[in-house]
């Protein structure tokens, strides 16, 4: 047995890393410079024997430079990941320490090399984002244990000569990619669509990637005093984050407690600094030791360990922003003329920084149907899909995109193939989108003579353009409570009474039906306190806050009287479930309308009531309050859910209990029938409006005036403009009495023989 020998007496590390930065930076090929780099790290830790192995297509290890072996070898060695020694640390992304190296039962011996004669093994694995492109390895005649400060300065200089290889592209990266991803490459994603339509552009990551300038520090103090600064920034962001946190959200709050103690954590801190005095600028610091870590965790047992990674990097890097100053998003850096947005979730507030002319689709890790940003993104106009699991990991900025909004898929880095097909049915829905404009300007009537309004959902000043046209109706549905998600404290009077009256002056004197704020439940807001609910869709939500907190319900009243100073003013209120709350919000609001009489301010010159129809129980009771109604809007979202016990964000259930069910149009029959006996106007508001066969049967139901989003509204017209309402009113009412089930099969028959245009 040889004598084990531990090596102390090496320079320290900052002279070394300052050494390996100089030749990173001189002059020569990069060939050379990796020449160069093995003779000066073998001298410097009196070593026979260093080299450098660089990743191939194929999960292959080749090596590429060589102090010690036989020069012969260099690009002539490989080794398959996994195999030997160096296969074995790209395998596991993880260093080896061994005083006999050929006893170790992973050793290959490769005759070519002439590396029989030494027996101690030092390597660790060359990484850059958690990918391995090579191994750096020492070897020496002796049986020797470097140890673990060697070990860490080792693995220090070999994260430095990762920024040489990416940096002069030694290694092919697109191609380690596609290997490591070659399931996710030129396929479709499936997830969940939260906004229809179609876009291809090239990707934008929310979360901008950050680039390392300077790994190499002089002066290891100021370094240390930047990252410090660094993370108290970091941990005053986190505070902040918490205090504007989701009520609801259990998981919001786990995720951002977990950012609180890992920011306070010591150990982290003290890991980045000890990284900073082998030589590592506070940036250079940060990454390795998030490497380290990640390595770390990702070969943990414990499923909970495993999943803190995420946590891990999506803090180093916010802690990177703040050392770069690099933005934090991509909102305000240089954008394509067109993109699509990718981001592991999203506000509405962030989603609007990118403004609409150029964001063209958005693909989300996270998200659902209800969510704020599926709420914003309709009004944008613009494809969504969410659920695309580690989509900010896959897309590399620049990457062609596909977001296919309809189909709830994804198309990244799509083949030539793909992409002709997806080019070719882009240009038939441009062509198609040119059809629906001709029809623009000319008033919406059936083939029948049935008039039919066309109104619009908006909720966004951006929207507001679309009121101009002169077959808009209207604004069936002004979602008020946008403003008040994007906010991060209660609008005032004033600024709600700003944005109504702008409204109001766009809308070329057509009515505008704003519906009272719908927040809270499914839609928390971070200034009002809400506490944890078992169903928040069906819990303390819209009219529910107001009447129980009267004075938020009565300045958002205040400020839409005075808006409306001279003219007409229709007013909606969301969520109602019984008379009693109609007529305690009916009262809040006459009430404010007194005071301002009273206070001599010039009031509305007439004032509809409305409300949303959305739970089944008023369904039951809306006899007994028609008489004071001067109109109604049917909410499907809602009212469908509600009416199904069947959760609106779950595609499964949604597609089970639809609306064109014979009971549901069955149901709306009847309501429209109440209410033309009352004299109240019927329009509807849901999602069903928006698709041309779902419209189509509300049309056959009585409903003579549709909400929708802007993009809907081409190809209703085409599909109105083609139908005869009279026939196909009598066809709907036989099928109701005949039928129980699902009736698409049978309405997109009749569409078909009776030539509907969709």
């Amino acid at each position: 047995m040889p004598e084990l020998r531990i090596v102390k007496d090496e320079p320290s590390p900052l002279a070394l890393l300052r050494d390996v930065r100089d030749v990173m930076t001189g002059t020569g090929t990069p060939q050379a410079r990796l020449d160069r780099l093995v003779l000066l790290i073998g001298d410097r830790l009196r070593s026979e024997v260093c080299s450098i192995y660089l990743m191939q297509p194929g999960q292959v290890l080749e090596l590429y430079a060589t102090a010690g072996l036989n020069k012969s070898a260099i690009h002539a060695t490989r080794l398959n990941v996994g195999q030997g020694l160096v296969g074995e640390i790209a395998a596991e992304a993880s260093p080896l320490n061994l005083a006999d190296a050929q006893s170790h039962p992973k050793f290959v011996y490769r005759p070519e090399t002439g590396e029989e004669r030494f027996q101690s093994f030092v390597g660790v694995p060359i990484l850059t984002n958690h990918q391995v492109l090579g191994v750096l390895v020492v070897q020496s005649g002796q049986a020797r244990v470097y140890s673990e400060d060697q070990l860490e300065v080792l693995q220090t200089v070999a994260m430095v000569i990762a920024e040489l290889v990416v940096g002069q592209a030694l290694v092919d990266q697109v191609a380690l990619t596609r290997e490591k991803r070659a399931s996710t490459l030129s396929q479709t994603f499936g997830g969940q669509s939260l906004s229809a339509g179609l876009a291809k552009a090239p990707a934008v990551l929310h979360r901008p990637q950050i680039r390392i300038k300077e790994l190499v520090t002089d002066d290891p103090v100021r370094e240390e005093a930047r990252l410090v600064a660094a993370i108290e920034a970091l941990q005053e962001g986190v505070r902040q984050l918490i205090q504007c946190s989701d009520p609801l959200s259990s998981a919001h709050a786990e995720i951002l407690e977990t950012y609180e103690m890992l920011a306070q954590d010591k150990g982290w801190k003290n890991s980045m600094i000890q990284a900073i005095h082998t030589g590592l600028t506070a940036e250079a610091a940060a990454k390795k030791v998030m490497e380290d870590l990640h390595v770390r965790l990702e070969q943990a047992q414990n499923i909970y360990v495993r999943e803190r990674i995420e946590d891990l990097e999506d803090l180093t890097t916010r802690l990177l922003y703040h050392l770069t100053g690099v933005s934090i998003t991509s909102a305000h850096s240089r954008l394509p003329e067109a993109f699509i947005l990718v981001a592991r979730s999203l506000g509405p507030a962030e989603l609007l920084e990118y403004g609409q002319e150029r964001i063209k689709g958005l693909v989300l890790d996270e998200g659902s149907a209800a969510s704020h940003i599926a709420i914003i993104a309709k009004m944008m106009d613009i494809p969504v899909v969410a659920g695309i699991r580690d989509a900010t990991d896959i897309v590399q900025p620049g990457d062609t995109v596909v977001v296919d909004g309809d189909q709830g898929e994804v198309y990244i880095r799509p083949s030539d193939d793909l992409d002709a097909e997806i080019t070719e049915l882009l240009r038939l829905r441009a062509q198609r989108d040119e059809a629906y404009r001709a029809l623009r300007g000319e008033p919406t009537i059936s083939r029948d003579g049935q008039r039919v309004k066309l109104m619009l959902n908006i909720g966004l000043n951006l929207n507001a353009r679309d009121l101009g046209a002169v077959d808009i109706d209207g604004v069936g549905l002004f979602r008020t409570e946008l403003p008040y998600l994007t906010a991060s404290h209660f609008p005032t009077v004033e600024n709600q009474q700003l944005l109504y009256a702008s409204i109001l002056r766009q809308s070329h004197g057509k009515p505008v039906i704003f519906r009272t704020f719908d927040i809270g439940g499914d839609k928390p807001v971070p200034y009002i306190h809400i506490p944890p609910e078992e169903n928040p869709a069906m819990g303390w939500r819209a009219t529910r806050i107001g009447l129980d907190r009267p004075m938020l319900l009565r300045r958002q009243f205040r400020a839409l009287l005075l808006a409306a100073s001279g003219q007409k003013l229709h007013v909606m209120f969301p969520m109602i479930a019984t008379a009693e709350e109609f007529y305690a919000a009916r009262a809040l609001l006459m009430h404010e309308y007194q005071l301002i009489e009273e206070a001599g301010e010039m009031p509305p010159s007439a004032i509809r009531i409305g409300i949303m129809l959305e739970v089944p129980s008023m369904l039951f009771e809306l006899p007994h309050i028609l008489g004071e109604l001067q109109f109604i809007s049917i909410g499907s979202n809602d009212l469908l859910q509600f009416l199904f016990a069947a959760d609106r964000a779950n595609d499964q259930l949604t597609r089970q209990y639809g609306g064109l069910r014979a009971s549901v149009l069955g149901l709306l029959q009847t309501v429209v029938r109440h209410c033309e006996g009352a004299g109240v106007e019927v329009s509807f508001c849901g999602d069903m409006a928006t698709r041309p066969l779902d419209a189509m049967a509300l049309l056959g139901c009585g409903i003579r005036s549709l909400s929708v989003a802007p993009r809907a509204i081409g190809p209703l017209k085409m599909m109105i403009s083609s139908l005869d309402v009279a026939a196909l009113t009598d066809y709907l009412d036989f099928l109701c009495k005949v039928e129980t089930g699902f009736l698409r099969g049978h309405l997109t028959a009749w569409a078909r023989d009776h030539h509907i245009s969709f």
